[in-house]
C-alpha cells in the first residue's frame, strides 16, 4: 500500500474517552466583530493572491497570469514543491501582516511547518517552513520584501514572472527555504527544530515576538516534543515571547499524523499539561475571524505576562498562549483526481497534479484550480497611467505594514544585528608553566569574566553538565535560568541547562543568528546527538556567507570535554570522539577544529573562538588536571601558529631528527611527551623532534583549508623525509583523510581511538587504544632506526623491552584496580 486509503477528505479524529470537562481548559472567544469588512476583504484577497502565486510557482514556466488557456508548453518540465502546507502558511502570514500593521509590532516568523511569529520575521525552516517555500516566497513578494535584497524580483509582471518561472529551477529560489530567503534564520531540511530556534531568538530580545508554526508532522519528532518546554527558560522581564501555532492539517507524506488523529480534548489536555493556555482555531467557514481574534487574544496574554514581570510582579508559572490551527491539507486545491481525494489528504502534500505536463485531464483541472483564485481580480493584467502591470491590487496590500522595517521579510534581526562581544584579556587568567591544571577549570574563569562583560549578549547552552565539566566558575557571577525553579527564577541567569542536546542546539542557533554569541559545552560522547542539526546549520551559514546582503554572525562554539581518554569510569558508552569527523566534513572555509594541549592554550583558543565570526568552532580538551606545558606568552604564539616544535621535549631542540613525534589532543600529547622522556633513557642515541598540533586544519594539503600549511611549511615542521608518528585524540582515519594529498604520506603512522574501552583505569585506556607512551616510543625506535645506525643495532631489543612494559603495567592495573603510581606525573627531561 503506497499511501493510506481514506474514506473521506480531512477525516476527523476518533473521539477520545476524556471527559467533556477538559474543553473548559480551552479559551473561548467572541470572534464576531474582530475584523472590519475592509480588513476581512483585504485578508481574503491577500490569501487568494498568495495561494495563486504559490500554486503557479510549482507548475508554470509561462502564461503566469492565465492570459490564455494553459498548454503543455506552459508547464515546467520538472514539478517540484510542497503544496499541502502552503494555504495554512499563507493564512498565518496574512494575519501576521494585518496585526503587525495594526499594532506596530516587531515580529519574526519561524516556520516548522511554514510559519513564525509577530514581531520580527524569523523564518526557521525545520519542517514545513522549508517545505512551504512557495507560500513564504509568494507572501514576501506581495509585501515587496524580495526586491530590496534581490533586485530582479520587482513587484510587477517582470518580477512575478521570474518568481514563478524560476522557482525550483537553476538560477531561481530553491524548493526549500534557505539563507537566500529574506527573513529566514534556519535551514529546514530536517524536522524538529523550529520551536527551539524560536525560543533562542527571543532570548535577550525583549521587544520581539516570534510566531512559530509547528506542523503536525514536525510535532512527531523528539526534538519538538522537548522544545515545548522552552518557555520555561524564558524570563519575560528580559526576553521576548514565542507564539506557537500548531498547524494540524492531518497528514504527512503518505499517512495521517498523530496530532491529526487526536481530538480537541486530547490536544487541550496535552498542551495544558505542558503549561500552555490553549486556543483551538478551526472554524473553516469563518477562519479569518477565528484566527484574527485568537491572535489578538494571544498577544494580549503575552503583553499581560510581560507587563507583570517588567513591573516587578512576575507571574509564577505563567500559562503562555498556544494556537491549535486545524485546516485541511492542501486547502483550496482540486478536491478529487482520478477517483482519489486530493484536498484534505496526503495526495496534496507535494504536487497535487503530478501529470499536468502530459495529461490533458490534469491540465484542464489545473486551469480551473488556478482560475478559481481570480488572478485578474488580484493583479493588474495591463499597465496604464499610474498602474504597474502585474502588481497586486491596493486593496490586498492594505494589510501590509507601511514601514519597510516592520515587514516580516525586512526585519534586521534576521540578517543584520550582530553584536560582537567583549572578550576579556585571557593572559591575566593564565596559569604557571610547569604546574598541573584542569583546562576546563581555567576556561571557566574566562567564561565567568565574559559573562560579566556581556550581560545581555552571551549565553551558555549546556545539557545539564556544566558542573560535571568543571566550568562552574561561571556560577560565581550568574545562575541558571529555569523559570519554574524558585532557586533560579527571575535572576537573569546566563546558563540554560536542559537535558536535551537538540533543544540546546536549536536555542543556540536562534540566539546566534539573531546577532548574539553563545557556547555549547558537552560531554564528548553526546555531541554526536546534534550532528545532523549542526550540519543543517552549517549549510545555512555557508549560503549566508555567500549572500552579499547578509551580515556577519557570531560563530557557533562547541566545547567538547569529558573525553574518551578520561571516561574510564563511565565506560564504553561514554567513549566516542566522532563529532570531530562531523565538523571535518563541513565546508572547509567555515569549519574549525582545535585540540589545545594545555590550560593556557585552551584559554587562548576559547578567547579566539568567542571573537570569531561565521564559523563552526569545535574545541576538544580535558577536564582533569594535566601539565601546563607553555607559559601564556608561549601558548599564544603556539596557537597563532597552529602547531610548533616543542623544543623542551626534543633532542637538541629538534634539530636534525631521526623521527618526529606528534601529539594532537591533551592526553595523547601527554603520552608523546612521556614517550620522549622514556626514549632519553632507553634509546639515548635517537634524535627526536616533538611537535604539537593544536589547529587540526593545518594538516591538509595547501589550499584545502584556509589554515592548511604550505608544502614548504609542512616540510619545515615535520621534515621532508623522516618518519612521523602521530598520536591523535580522535579516529585515525580523520587524520588520514586530512593528509591525503600531501607527498610521502607512507612515512606517517597514525594512532588514535580504536573503539576500545570499558570501565577501567585512565592509563589502560591509552594502552588498549595503542596511544600510550610505550606504543609511541616503540614505534619511534623502529622508525628512527632506519635513519640512525646507532639506534638500529639495538632497535629490536629496545622496542621489545618497551612493549614488555605494556604487559607489566596492564598486569598491575588488573591486580590493583588503578594505574601504577606516578603514571601521570609531569615527565622530566634531565
Amino acid at each position: 500500500m503506497p499511501g493510506q486509503i481514506i474514506a473521506q477528505p480531512n477525516p476527523p479524529p476518533d473521539p477520545s474517552h476524556l471527559p467533556d470537562s477538559i474543553r473548559g481548559y480551552a479559551v473561548q472567544l467572541d470572534t464576531s466583530n474582530v475584523l472590519t469588512e475592509s480588513e476581512l476583504r483585504a485578508i481574503q484577497k491577500f490569501r487568494r493572491a498568495a495561494n495563486y502565486i504559490a500554486a503557479a510557482m510549482i507548475f508554470l514556466k509561462d502564461n503566469i497570469l492565465l492570459d490564455r488557456q494553459l498548454t503543455f508548453d506552459d508547464i515546467k518540465p520538472r514539478l517540484l514543491g510542497h503544496w499541502g502546507t502552503c494555504p495554512g502558511l499563507v493564512l498565518v502570514y496574512a494575519h501576521l501582516n494585518r496585526i503587525i500593521k495594526k499594532t506596530d509590532l516587531d515580529s519574526l516568523l519561524v516556520v516548522g511547518p511554514g510559519e513564525s511569529n509577530v514581531l520580527t520575521l524569523l523564518l526557521a525552516a525545520p519542517a514545513y517552513i522549508c517545505h512551504g517555500a512557495p507560500a513564504v516566497l509568494a507572501s514576501l513578494w506581495l509585501e515587496d520584501s524580495l526586491s530590496p535584497f534581490w533586485e530582479p524580483y520587482t513587484r510587477d509582471r517582470t518580477g512575478l514572472t521570474r518568481l514563478i518561472t524560476k522557482f525550483s529551477a537553476p538560477g531561481g529560489f530553491p524548493s526549500h527555504i534557505n539563507a537566500e530567503t529574506p527573513g529566514s534564520i534556519h535551514e529546514g531540511g530536517e524536522l524538529g527544530y523550529a520551536l527551539s530556534v524560536a525560543f533562542g531568538a527571543v532570548m535577550d530580545n525583549p521587544h520581539l515576538v516570534v510566531t512559530c508554526v509547528v506542523g503536525d508532522g514536525e510535532a512527531e519528532t523528539g526534538p519538538t516534543a522537548t522544545a515545548w518546554h522552552g518557555y520555561k527558560y524564558i524570563d519575560p522581564a528580559e526576553s521576548g515571547a514565542v507564539l506557537p501555532i500548531v498547524h494540524v492539517n492531518g497528514f504527512k507524506i503518505s499517512e495521517r499524523t498523530i496530532y491529526g488523529c487526536m481530538d480537541d480534548k486530547e490536544l487541550i489536555a496535552l498542551f495544558s499539561g505542558y503549561g500552555y493556555m490553549v486556543r483551538i482555531v478551526s472554524d473553516l467557514e469563518q477562519i479569518d475571524l477565528d484566527l484574527a481574534a485568537s491572535m489578538e487574544w494571544a498577544l494580549a496574554e503575552i503583553s499581560r505576562i510581560q507587563h507583570a514581570a517588567r513591573s516587578g510582579h512576575p507571574i509564577v508559572k505563567p500559562r503562555w498562549p498556544v494556537l491549535i490551527l486545524r485546516t485541511p491539507k492542501g486547502w483550496t486545491c482540486p478536491r478529487m483526481m482520478h477517483g482519489e481525494f486530493i484536498e484534505g489528504s496526503f495526495h496534496s502534500h507535494q504536487v497535487p497534479l503530478p501529470q499536468a505536463k502530459t495529461s490533458q485531464e490534469e491540465l484542464q483541472v489545473l486551469q480551473g484550480w488556478l482560475q478559481s483564485y481570480g488572478p485578474h481580480q488580484l493583479f493588474a493584467t495591463q499597465g496604464g497611467r499610474g498602474v504597474v502591470e502585474g502588481a497586486p491590487t491596493e486593496e490586498l496590500l492594505s494589510i501590509v505594514p507601511d514601514k519597510k522595517d516592520k515587514k516580516l521579510g525586512c526585519r534586521k534581526e534576521a540578517y543584520a544585528t550582530f553584536h560582537p562581544i567583549r572578550v576579556p584579556e585571557w593572559t591575566r587568567l593564565g596559569v604557571q608553566k610547569g604546574s598541573q591544571a584542569s583546562c576546563m577549570k581555567v576556561v571557566g574563569t574566562l567564561l565567568r569574566d565574559t559573562i560579566k562583560e556581556n550581560p545581555t549578549t552571551f549565553r551558555i547552552f549546556s545539557p545539564d553538565e556544566l558542573v560535571s565539566n568543571k566550568l562552574d566558575a561561571v556560577f560565581d557571577v550568574t545562575g541558571r535560568n529555569l523559570q519554574w525553579d524558585v532557586a533560579s527564577r527571575a535572576q537573569g541567569g546566563r546558563v540554560i541547562e536542559i537535558l536535551s542536546e537538540h533543544t540546546c542546539q536549536g536555542m543556540l542557533q536562534g540566539y546566534t543568528l539573531t546577532g548574539r554569541t553563545a557556547l555549547f559545552p558537552s560531554y564528548e560522547a553526546f555531541l554526536g546527538i546534534v550532528h545532523t542539526m549542526m550540519v543543517q546549520y552549517s549549510k545555512f551559514t555557508k549560503m549566508a556567507h555567500e549572500t552579499n546582503w547578509r551580515h556577519d554572525v557570531g560563530s557557533v562554539n562547541y566545547l567538547e570535554t569529558s573525553t574518551w581518554a578520561r571516561q574510564e569510569h563511565n565506560g564504553f558508552s561514554h567513549q566516542n570522539p566522532s563529532f570531530i569527523g562531523s565538523v571535518l566534513n563541513l565546508k572547509p572555509a567555515l569549519a574549525r577544529v582545535y585540540l589545545p594541549p594545555d590550560a593556557n592554550c585552551f584559554l587562548s583558543t576559547v578567547a579566539h573562538c568567542l571573537r570569531a565570526k561565521n564559523y563552526v568552532n569545535l574545541m576538544v580538551g580535558s577536564k582533569q588536571p594535566t601539565p601546563v606545558w607553555l607559559s601564556p606568552e608561549e601558548a599564544n604564539k603556539h596557537c597563532v601558529a597552529g602547531a610548533s616544535v616543542w623544543k623542551f621535549a626534543s633532542v637538541d631542540d629538534g634539530v636534525d631528527p631521526d623521527v618526529v613525534l606528534v601529539g594532537i589532543g591533551v592526553e595523547v600529547t601527554f603520552e608523546v611527551i612521556a614517550a620522549a622522556a622514556l626514549l632519553r633513557k632507553v634509546a639515548p642515541a635517537l634524535r627526536v623532534r616533538v611537535v604539537n598540533v593544536t589547529d587540526l586544519m593545518i594538516l591538509g594539503p595547501h589550499g584545502s583549508h584556509p589554515h592548511a600549511l604550505s608544502a614548504d611549511d609542512f616540510d619545515t615542521l615535520f621534515t621532508k623525509d623522516k618518519n612521523i608518528i602521530i598520536n591523535y585524540h580522535g579516529y585515525p582515519i580523520e587524520v588520514k583523510g586530512l593528509i591525503f594529498g600531501r607527498p610521502a604520506v607512507d612515512r606517517i603512522t597514525i594512532e588514535g581511538y580504536r573503539e576500545e574501552g570499558t570501565t577501567t583505569s585512565p592509563f589502560d585506556m591509552m594502552l588498549c587504544n595503542h596511544t600510550s607512551r610505550y606504543h609511541v616510543a616503540s614505534a619511534a625506535i623502529r622508525a628512527g632506526a632506519l635513519f640512525n645506525t646507532k639506534v638500529s643495532t639495538g632497535a629490536h631489543a629496545d622496542a621489545a623491552y618497551i612493549m614488555h612494559m605494556v604487559a607489566k603495567d596492564q598486569e598491575y592495573i588488573f591486580a590493583h584496580g588503578m594505574d601504577p603510581e606516578g603514571t601521570f606525573d609531569t615527565p622530566k627531561f634531565d
